[in-house]
């Protein structure tokens, strides 16, 4: 298991700071929203919180050394996939290799109606995704790029210099239904099995709480299946899972009674939702650096097997 740390709403002259934080402490990977804004279960938003976007990350590469950077994940719908995959590959030559291309199909509907970009249906914006990402590989790879699409044309197009990491750097996706569960198959070397937004536009906590870990199995060994009906080999895809608060309590017993009174708000055992003693935190960060020395795995966010 290894660990990756999401930096959002922090003021920007932090950016750098946090980044190399992340890395001293251990983190594996450190990964940044792609918003207007930030919307809470059923709608709620700051108006002054802190937007975020790709250049942030360029000043996190160059903060660091060794951490990997990347995004949880940058939406579709905001770029066009040769803008998106050219300032991916600036980022993996800024960082040295250490890029993760995150990319998801989209899900904030309120940034969408306060902005005008187009909103689609799921059903869409997940053909869109499947594109956008066929073009982007092709880009990082290819020459040239040649593709007509039901949304997206290329002609003869050029991307130069190609990424240092060879194919390209590793795509992370993520999403819940069975559609964006099918495109991480197809396109996936990080599947991270987000929270139910996609149809429904928003975060609530009904889809919160429908994460468990059942539901999250089920998903995972869904990915593996249509993974290997596809012909790709299912143990290449690292199955990862973002946790959106992580709370550190002075003893066990602590943290096992501060998870019950949370768990009353959802009405059952949440996948979103970690509560660890201190020492238990301290304990699995240990075995996680040494596991990751004896196996020689590659950073990749926080995962589950």
């Amino acid at each position: 298991m290894e660990f990756g740390l999401f930096l959002s709403q922090i003021d920007f002259a932090a950016v750098r700071e946090s980044a190399r934080n992340a890395e001293q402490i251990g983190f594996d990977l450190v990964v940044f929203p792609d918003h207007f804004v930030h919307e809470g279960p059923g709608g709620e938003y700051d108006p002054h919180t802190l937007a975020h976007d790709a250049i942030l990350l360029a000043a996190a590469a160059d903060a660091t050394r060794k951490i990997r950077i990347g995004h949880l994940v940058l939406c579709n719908l905001f770029r066009h996939p040769a803008v998106t995959a050219q300032a991916l590959m600036s980022l993996d030559h800024l960082s040295g290799g250490r890029a993760v291309a995150g990319l998801g199909a989209g899900w904030m509907e309120t940034e969408f109606r306060m902005t005008g970009i187009g909103f689609p249906g799921i059903g869409t914006r997940l053909r869109m995704l499947d594109e956008a990402l066929t073009c982007i590989k092709s880009l990082w790879a290819q020459e040239r790029t040649t593709f007509s699409g039901e949304f997206y044309r290329l002609s003869d197009a050029i991307l130069w210099p190609k990424p240092l990491q060879r194919p390209h750097p590793p795509i992370l996706i993520g999403g819940s239904g069975r559609g964006a569960l099918r495109v991480m198959a197809k396109h996936a070397d990080i599947a991270n099995i987000a929270v139910d937004t996609g149809k429904a536009g928003k975060l609530t906590l009904d889809g919160m709480s429908g994460v468990n870990d059942a539901v999250f199995k089920e998903r995972a060994e869904f990915v593996r299946a249509e993974a290997a009906r596809l012909g790709r080999d299912p143990k290449a895809i690292t199955i990862s899972n973002a946790i959106f608060a992580v709370m550190l309590a002075d003893s066990t017993a602590t943290a096992e009674a501060t998870a019950r009174e949370v768990g009353k708000t959802f009405g059952r055992r949440c996948a979103a939702l970690g509560v660890i003693s201190y020492r238990h935190a301290r304990a699995m960060r240990r075995g996680t650096q040494s596991a990751r020395r004896r196996m020689g795995r590659r950073p990749i966010p926080l995962q589950r097997r």
